[in-house]
């Protein structure tokens, strides 16, 4: 019988020397997604995933779809090159809509690409048509989609500073519910009160008083409105007197050195070609909030205009606390005394004349009507007639007067409120979702550990837990549901966490990096 067996010969190899090869570190996420034009170069290099974004969107800034179904999209790293033909086209369509103002339904990841798009230079002619075009989309989808507020407020003040819009950065905190960083708002309160006082608003000074307006009970109960609209003004007339007869307004008095330097990174977690703009910008401010004297005249201009106010509207209840000088307590109180009776009498309704245009028709036309047959009287008559014509015309013209002012008047225009930021909140039991680790496991932790798990929002936890339990993409899919955004969003959110704490990525694609999960083994549920 043959045997048709072999012999099976190893070869011995000796590992006790490092192979010749070099590390090879993690891509960063940038370079994991592959555009479908990865065989375009760049003087004899591959481009980078941003600068290949960059010049398909150059080749594509002015073409324009028809009409196409609407086709889903949801990607971590939205581009071009992760999009589907049928996708591509829907997305060319429907920027085609939003740039003649139409905003149709969408997926947050088409709206990124646009926005990427108009960070980098692209589809716009000048600064401020670029400004203006994110402003509207943001306006326009904010309530859609809720979780575009994250990550506009930055961008929108990234495109502000590159492009030295400064006056827009006040319209920027109100768009995003009066955010902006402590030290970005200490730069714009120098430069209004430096300049246009009219810029100043309640938002901007939440800041530097020494508690919480918002918990006020006249502030909560309709007293948000009047405080809008008199405290900026009552500021602005308490810096204009103290200059005048001080010499000094309420901007504190600095010294050289006491100016400081930001350096502010660009567009984060955008695809931003940093080649265009810099990957960073710079700017200097004076520390406003951290001058005592500054937060206390603040805050005692603040509580004499709300008492004041309190009185005005007849509310009961007045603040206590460390009272305004009387000289400055005076005019205040004199200003809105003034300000807010003759506000007051201009608000008095007067009656409106309304004309029906049918009756107003049928009244010309038997005008009309008179007139031709007053013409086949004799000449006798012709004076009366004159008279009786023009007294219709008179009356018709007059007619017709009122109507165009019943028109203007009766046109009401209505200035809707900015939105505040949606805040994501985990429900009732909130505060006890924190991450935690078993006694035994928690000892071993470094500090660092022990510090990402401390800055680690509700949401975020359970994104933890869903990665850690039997069926993590369905678990994280029914939370980004429960919280109204995307789960990709919730893992970036995690990463931007543990960048700022541990130092690095945590979550590579939608699962645990291998490295640490050694480190999450040991969770408590």
């Amino acid at each position: 019988m043959k045997d048709d067996s072999r012999q099976l010969e190893f070869m011995e190899i000796d590992l006790s020397e490092e192979p010749q090869t070099a590390a090879v570190s993690i891509p960063d996420r940038s370079t994991i997604v592959q555009s479908a034009y990865d065989g375009m170069q760049h003087r004899g290099g591959i481009l980078s995933s941003e600068k290949r974004f960059v010049e398909e969107a150059r080749q594509w800034a002015e073409m324009e779809g028809d009409i196409s179904p609407w086709v889903p999209f949801i990607s971590y790293w939205p581009t071009y090159g992760v999009m589907n033909e049928a996708q591509r086209k829907w997305y060319m369509y429907w920027r085609k809509e939003v740039r003649q103002g139409r905003y149709p339904d969408t997926d947050l990841s088409y709206l990124f690409i646009h926005i990427y798009e108009l960070i980098n230079g692209i589809g716009w002619q000048n600064p401020l048509d670029g400004y203006d075009q994110l402003k509207q989309l943001w306006v326009n989808y904010r309530e859609r989609l809720p979780q575009l507020n994250i990550y506009m407020q930055e961008w929108m003040v990234d495109y502000v500073l590159i492009h030295q819009m400064e006056t827009s950065l006040s319209e920027v905190m109100d768009l995003s519910g009066g955010y902006l960083p402590a030290e970005m708002l200490d730069m714009e309160l120098q430069r209004i009160l430096q300049g246009k006082l009219s810029d100043i608003s309640l938002n901007m000074l939440q800041r530097y008083y020494d508690y919480d307006i918002t918990l006020s009970k006249f502030y909560r109960d309709g007293g948000k409105e009047v405080m809008e609209q008199y405290i900026p003004r009552v500021m602005a007339l308490v810096h204009s007197y103290l200059e005048r007869t001080r010499q000094v307004g309420l901007l504190p008095e600095f010294e050289p050195r006491d100016e400081r330097k930001v350096e502010r990174i660009l567009f984060r977690k955008a695809v931003y070609d940093d080649s265009i703009y810099g990957r960073s910008v710079s700017y200097r401010y004076l520390p406003v909030g951290e001058q005592a004297d500054f937060v206390q005249m603040v805050t005692r201009i603040y509580r004499c205009t709300e008492n004041k106010l309190r009185e005005l509207l007849g509310f009961r209840g007045r603040l206590r606390g460390q009272t305004l000088e009387p000289e400055l307590a005076n005019l205040i109180e004199r200003y809105l005394d003034k300000a807010y009776a003759t506000e007051q009498a201009e608000s008095v309704e007067q009656p409106v004349i309304r004309i029906d245009s049918e009756k107003l028709a049928s009244l010309q036309q038997e005008s009309e009507y008179v007139r031709m047959a007053l013409t086949i009287e004799d000449d006798q008559s012709s004076e009366v007639k004159d008279e009786e014509v023009n007294d219709a015309n008179v009356g018709s013209n007059r007619l017709d007067a009122l109507g165009a002012w019943d028109e203007i008047t009766s046109t009401e225009g209505s200035l809707e409120p900015n939105p505040s930021a949606v805040e994501i909140a985990a429900g009732g039991s909130a505060e006890s979702i924190r991450l935690q680790w078993d006694e035994s496991a928690e000892a071993d932790l470094d500090e660092e550990w022990l510090h990402f798990a401390k800055e680690l929002s509700p949401q975020q936890v359970q994104a933890i837990h869903a990665l850690l339990g039997a069926n993590p993409d369905t678990d994280l899919m029914r939370l980004a549901e429960q919280y109204g955004t995307m789960p990709t969003l919730l893992l970036d959110e995690i990463n931007d966490v543990a960048m700022d704490t541990v130092g690095d990525l945590l979550i590579d694609g939608d699962r645990i990096v291998p490295d640490y999960i050694d480190v999450f083994e040991h969770v408590k549920r």
